[in-house]
């Protein structure tokens, strides 16, 4: 096995582990955002095992259109809509659902059946620009961007109220999780997405399928591992703080609790 499937392989398992750990989530407490994220890391397995057949076999023109659809456009807008439900509410989220389900489903038509303009043969990831028109190129752009900048600003806010938690003791007390391991957690999150929006361009081998399947099996883990920081699970009948604000940053955390 290459170096590159070998990262391929490792980034299509952390993807289902992770995933599989958020849906037990869902299946155990039914938040929403916890689906957004199975959804995202579904949709990063598909694309990881598309990288994947590639870095084995080679480009062909199905595995491409299905590394560009899950992997470049639409698995960071859904990672994102976890932070929206977190962030905005319930009701938003589910106005911003919405409107990504409908949006992806254009996205997924538009990348099946666009014709390809250049040849996927040759060393390396095919540039979208070489492939498809300016059509998903955009999608691709927005999905990522928008995305990304939703996640890590969501992330950094997060951080930022968890570590103004540490100045209130009677809060911090309450917490089976102290605050500054939560804050942790969202490091991690802003550092893994930098590191998968990179896509293996900050520095590498020279080889550009080696770097990428690096830095996508990196970028998953370390995502991974500060999901991993903020679920030791809760003790039978602990209790939420009373403040709504503190309440409302512990949520964000850990998902709601009853209040005392």
């Amino acid at each position: 096995m290459s170096a590159a499937a070998a990262m391929g392989a490792v980034a299509v398992l952390v993807s289902v582990a992770f995933g599989l750990s958020t849906l037990e989530r869902w299946l155990a407490r039914r938040k929403p955002h916890e689906l957004a994220w199975t959804v995202s890391l579904a949709m990063f397995a598909v694309a990881s095992l598309a990288y994947f057949s590639a870095a084995a076999l080679g480009w062909g023109e199905l595995n491409f259109r299905v590394f560009y659809l899950f992997g470049a456009i639409l698995n960071v807008p859904w990672l994102a809509l976890g932070t929206v439900y977190l962030l905005g509410g319930v009701h938003r989220g589910d106005v911003a659902r919405w409107w990504l389900v409908a949006l992806s489903s254009f996205c997924a038509g538009v990348v099946l059946t666009t014709p390809l303009l250049g040849s996927l043969d040759g060393a390396g990831i095919p540039s979208g620009k070489e492939v498809f028109g300016v059509g998903p190129r955009i999608m691709a752009a927005v999905g990522s961007g928008v995305g990304a900048v939703v996640l890590i600003g969501g992330a950094a806010w997060s951080a930022v109220g968890l570590l103004r938690v540490r100045r209130r003791p009677e809060v911090a007390a309450a917490m089976p999780i102290p605050p500054g391991r939560l804050a942790l957690t969202n490091v991690f999150i802003a550092v893994g997405s930098l590191v998968l929006g990179s896509g293996g361009t900050m520095f590498g081998t020279g080889d550009q399928m080696v770097d990428f399947g690096i830095w996508l099996a990196a970028g998953v883990t370390i995502l991974f591992v500060g999901f991993l920081f903020s679920n030791p699970g809760r003790p039978a009948g602990e209790v939420a703080p009373t403040n709504p604000y503190w309440a409302e940053i512990y949520e964000l955390a850990t998902g709601p609790m009853e209040p005392a």
